[in-house]
């Protein structure tokens, strides 16, 4: 493979020599690429100096990739070695163009140790100068040639020599030739254009002499028509100046008589502004005074305004006292009146209502411990449905246990109809009663409006309206504990219903696995599918929480049910009724094993849980 050359050019070198005086020398610095037989670093950089006046000058330098890397680390270079030549190249060129000035920013310099450059290491610098110190770039150090060296130089030179002397020859005998070539043919159009100028000329002085000779006559006729035209126009241009003058004069007269009509008018207006001023002045005073007493008035029109105002507020307000006063006077007057009439009438009802409310208190006294032995029921029910989400959740640990507990299961729910049967039974019978106890106090209380009375039955009337409170509410409650016991026999009913389903689905998947590997694979389905039916069971509950934290008597405590708190008060190993959610219920997983009653409707805003497990 041949050097790629990649700089060629003759560069001023300041020479510095050990005692001698610094001198300045144009050295011809050639950098090629050699290549190596190096596989893994296929080139080498060389740089060669010679000196075009002096053939014996040659100094060598051959730059490898592990000579670069020593020589980077010793001078803190930055560049790689592909990129170190042409930043050389770079820095020798900025030299090249700095050489003119006075005082170059950049330049070469060749040190020798020695005192002249005899055949001795010498080191090619590239300073940078400024105002504080020389900057030395780069510091490359050169080895003379041998005498070998200079005579492969001298003879590759002497072969370019020769070279480029048979192509300069090649060269001139091919110029000489085109050159001889168009001087023939250059000479051979100059004698044709040569001759077609004459013609030209020729033809040139006959038309130039035609042209003169009509342009002069043309000249003459177009003097004496100018002559004729400026002697009319001159007579033309006295009679107008004539005219104009008149009609000047004419009007200078009339503008001085203008001038001194205005002075006159000027003379009066003048007056009349000074007599306009003085007057403007006056008022201006005037105005200024009208002003402050204008907003002297309206500060007290503001403030009569405000006394005004409030006295029409405090006139109207005893006016209002005073009506009152006098419509409270004709009302006590009343009053005593009807009250004398009560006295009277009161004191013949007095004992009829004693009798009747000792029958009233004998009745509530049934009443409430009939409501007591209920809300034993009651509490023995959350017992037994805190029992049921204790037995839900272990439905939830695997699949092993859930077989048994589905037997326990059956059984509680088996007692839980029974006892359901037992507590409408005795709801019907205490609505019978209720329904008696509410005509009994109906037909009190139209007793009481007929007979006369006074303050004494007006407090047992009042009592017998508390008493009437506390039964609507036991009533509400018995209703809300009816509606929640319904609503987890539904629950418990549909509970069994896919427990069932999923008994069959892991028949199937057991018979399915014995058949073949093929089915097998289907069984982890089944048990994924069963878990998320689980996990959606679980969230389903949360639906009654609903219906229970609905009710307004609930809502600040936060209780789970529609009954008080006394009778679900949480348990350590006990789980609330909130595994199923609202999400579980509207999911589309779930529509084909609920019933068409329980069937979730889309949820509006605001709709309460309890609508999606209908009583």
């Amino acid at each position: 493979m041949a050097a790629e050359r990649l700089f060629g050019r003759a560069v001023p070198v300041r020479v510095q020599g050990r005692g001698c005086e610094e001198r300045r020398l144009n050295v011809r610095v050639n950098i090629e690429l050699l290549p190596t037989s190096n596989p893994v670093h296929k080139k080498d950089l060389a740089v060669r100096l010679t000196d075009d006046t002096d053939p014996f000058f040659l100094y060598n330098l051959v730059i490898s990739e592990e000579d670069f890397q020593s020589l980077k680390s010793q001078q803190g270079l930055l560049v790689d070695f592909s990129a170190f030549p042409q930043k050389f190249i770079d820095l020798l060129q900025q030299c090249i163009q700095e050489q003119n000035k006075d005082t170059p920013r950049f330049l070469l310099q060749l040190v020798s140790a020695a005192p002249a450059l005899d055949h001795t290491p010498v080191s090619l610098n590239v300073v940078e100068t400024n105002p504080f110190k020389h900057l030395t770039h780069l510091s490359l150090k050169f080895l003379p040639g041998t005498d070998a060296e200079i005579k492969k130089f001298l003879a590759n030179s002497l072969k370019c020599l020769k070279e480029d002397k048979l192509m300069l020859e090649e060269q001139l005998r091919k110029t000489e030739e085109d050159l001889t070539r168009q001087l023939s043919y250059t000479q051979q159009s100059l004698s044709e254009k040569s001759r077609e100028l004459d013609k030209l000329k020729n033809e040139w002085t006959s038309y130039t002499t035609a042209l003169t000779n009509k342009h002069s006559q043309e000249l003459t006729n177009e003097k004496e028509r100018a002559l004729q035209a400026q002697t009319q126009y001159q007579q033309q241009h006295e009679q107008q100046k004539k005219e104009l003058e008149n009609l000047h004069q004419k009007s200078v007269q009339q503008l001085q008589n203008r001038l001194s009509e205005l002075e006159v008018i000027n003379k009066d207006l003048t007056e009349r502004r000074y007599k306009g001023d003085s007057t403007v002045r006056e008022l201006k005073a005037k105005l200024s005074g009208a002003e402050d007493e204008c907003q002297r008035a309206k500060q007290e029109v503001l403030s009569l305004r405000r006394e005004n105002t409030t006295l029409d507020a405090e006139c109207h307000e005893k006016e209002k006292l005073i009506n009152q006063l006098q419509t409270r006077v004709a009302v006590l007057e009343q009053e005593i009146k009807d009250k004398d009439q009560l006295v009277t009438r009161t004191k013949e009802v007095l004992d009829a209502t004693q009798e009747q409310k000792v029958i009233l208190e004998e009745n509530t006294e049934e009443k409430q411990r009939h409501i007591e032995k209920l809300e034993t029921t009651i509490k023995s029910l959350s017992a037994e449905l805190l029992k049921a989400n204790e037995i839900i959740k272990k439905l939830q640990g695997d699949l092993k246990t859930l077989m048994s507990k589905l037997k326990l299961k059956n059984t509680v729910t088996i007692q839980q109809e029974k006892l359901l049967g037992e507590k409408e039974e005795r709801l019907q019978k205490e609505q019978r009663e209720l329904q008696e106890m509410g005509q009994s106090l109906r037909m009190k209380e139209q007793e009481l409006e007929v007979a006369p009375g006074g303050g004494i039955i007006i407090m047992e009337i009042l009592q017998v309206c508390k008493l009437q409170e506390q039964l609507e509410s036991t009533i509400q409650k018995l209703e809300e504990s009816k509606q929640l016991l319904k609503t987890n026999e539904n629950v418990i009913s549909w509970l069994n219903r896919q427990l069932s389903e999923v008994q069959m689905a892991k028949r199937l998947d057991t018979s399915a696995s014995t058949q073949g590997g093929g089915r097998a694979a289907a069984s982890p389905h089944g048990m994924v599918q069963f878990n998320t039916q689980l996990s959606k069971l679980n969230r389903c509950s949360d639906a009654q929480t609903v219906t229970a934290t609905s009710h307004p008597a609930n809502k600040e405590n936060g209780d789970p049910l529609g009954l008080e708190s006394k009778y679900f008060k949480k348990k350590d190993d006990s789980i609330p009724l909130r595994g199923l959610s609202q999400n579980t219920l509207n999911s589309e997983y779930l529509r084909p094993y609920l019933p068409a009653k329980a069937q979730p409707a889309p949820k509006a805003a605001g709709t309460p849980a309890s609508a999606y497990f209908p009583g």
